[in-house]
């Protein structure tokens, strides 16, 4: 028997409908769970062939958890070691490798040292050429947390003053500041597995429980644009499960946040027919992850920004849509060879004639 769990927190909709689903549409061998935890032994495999992990971002038991599970055989989803690396100033700069539009950012340090530094911690830190970075940003403009996401210790600034009464507050967290985009419209696009994308009008401005009903004009190029997007940011990225916000300024879709592992998949909140897309998808997804599940091998997705660093590739590799060797970019495909003609039937030999007698 092969057994899916559901790692979740204080969500109740889709982990229960998730469970459901997945029970309905399994073939016999497979079924669906809540994960139960108890002892945590190293080294010892769970009982799950697949996790689908919707907390561990917050409960950092479960985190440790998971890594190993998946480090003794259990497909989770989302991979917990590239979910522990990523953050989102990382992601905009990958952004800027695959060929997806991002808003201009910089990264910021601390406003505060972290505990157990002092000044001398810090001597490569050269004073911040603030002139130049308002230059490149503009105002208004956001800052938030490079780490982190629910839109905690978000800022929206208008000058400069703002903006260093902001960076007073923050502490000890590193910041971005980003340019902020004017957009004509805004979309939130989930990727599950890969490679199916479901596009939702998006309204941030709205209150939490309307996002999601906005009506923003059909244009079935633009769509199009962004599912290449969203297919080429979670495919360097290796996420299974996570969505991708649109700015749409003067008809260019520009990637405002791409790190949501476990993004908001509440039926009050996406609205039922986005959930039920959610939920068949997401239950779909991990009964194939189940089928294909090899006891005792790593099952683990990982995206092709980490491919690209084992095989030692260059960065422009992460553009090609499938990541290829040096020898295969540098070499393109030979175009096969014309089939030759048949070649002709041979005419059939005239019989010999006797051979005559040797003169003597």
């Amino acid at each position: 028997m092969k057994k899916i769990g559901i790692l979740h927190g204080m969500e109740n909709t889709f982990p229960a409908a998730f469970v459901e689903r997945v029970n309905q549409l399994a073939p016999d061998g497979i079924v669906a769970e809540p994960v139960s935890l108890a002892k945590v032994v190293q080294g010892e495999p769970s009982d799950y062939a697949v996790v689908i992990d919707r907390i561990s971002q917050d409960v950092p038991f479960y985190r440790a958890w998971l890594k190993n599970a998946a480090l003794t055989g259990t497909a989770v989803i989302n991979n917990p070691f590239w979910w522990s690396a990523d953050e989102k100033f990382f992601n905009n700069c990958l952004a800027t490798k695959v060929g997806v539009p991002v808003p201009n950012t910089v990264l910021l340090p601390s406003k505060e040292r972290p505990d157990d530094t002092r000044e001398t911690s810090f001597r490569n830190l050269a004073m911040m050429p603030w002139d130049e970075i308002f230059e490149y940003i503009g105002f208004p403009a956001f800052m938030k947390p490079h780490s982190g996401g629910g839109w905690k210790n978000v800022y929206k600034v208008d000058n400069a003053d703002e903006l260093f009464q902001a960076y007073n507050e923050t502490g000890q967290l590193v910041m971005l500041l980003q340019e902020a985009i004017d957009f004509e419209s805004y979309y939130r696009c989930y990727c599950i597995g890969g490679e199916h994308v479901r596009i939702m009008p998006y309204e941030p401005r709205n209150p939490h429980h309307l996002r999601y009903e906005a009506n923003f004009p059909h244009n079935p190029e633009l769509l199009k644009t962004m599912e290449d997007y969203v297919l080429r940011l979670n495919k360097a990225l290796g996420y299974d499960f996570n969505t991708v916000e649109f700015a749409v300024r003067n008809g260019v879709p520009i990637a405002i946040d791409f790190c949501n592992p476990a993004p908001d998949a509440d039926i009050h909140s996406v609205g039922k027919e986005n959930f039920e897309w959610v939920v068949d998808t997401a239950a779909l997804f991990a009964i194939e992850k189940a089928k294909n599940h090899v006891e005792g091998k790593m099952n683990l997705t990982w995206g092709q920004f980490t491919r690209v660093g084992a095989m030692n590739l260059p960065l422009e590799n992460l553009s090609v849509g499938t990541v290829v060797s040096k020898k295969e970019v540098a070499e393109p495909v030979k175009k096969a060879a014309p089939a030759k003609k048949a070649a002709a039937p041979k005419a059939e030999a005239a019989p010999k004639k006797p051979a005559g007698k040797a003169k003597k």
